[in-house]
């Protein structure tokens, strides 16, 4: 189950240096490739570590010890389920990000640069003079 991610006081009210003091310890989590691919994969759906290992091909050692890292940084949540644990991304904020990550990856260098700089991708109006 997808939980959600409140703060003390709201976002808005911080000023950039703070909220980079706060996104530090998560990007940094998500800097390495095999973490980033866990996510990716968590993304789609919830896995056992086994399932993880079959998915990414990374040993049964290397999932465990990305998986570790990830929730130190609070980005996965793992449940006891019988003999195995299940691996979820940690809430529905993080879910939806880490899908568009996957899929900007997926874009040509031409659909990148117009995923950044067409205007209708943000919800905004464009005038047609």
């Amino acid at each position: 189950m997808l939980t959600e991610i409140s703060l003390s006081i709201p976002a808005s009210d911080l000023i950039p240096a703070e909220r980079a003091q706060l996104l530090v310890p998560t990007l940094s989590a998500l800097s390495d490739e095999n973490r980033l691919t866990i996510l990716l994969t968590l993304a789609e759906t919830s896995m056992t570590n086994r399932q993880l290992h079959e998915a990414t091909g990374m040993s049964q050692a290397l999932v465990s010890h990305h998986l570790a890292a990830l929730r130190k940084a609070g980005l996965v949540d793992s449940e006891p389920m019988g003999r195995a644990t299940l691996n979820s991304v940690c809430c529905a904020q993080l879910a939806d990000p880490v899908r568009w990550l996957a899929h900007l990856a997926t874009l040509t260098p031409e659909g990148q640069r117009a995923c950044c700089t067409d205007t209708s991708l943000r919800g905004e109006v464009v005038d047609a003079d």
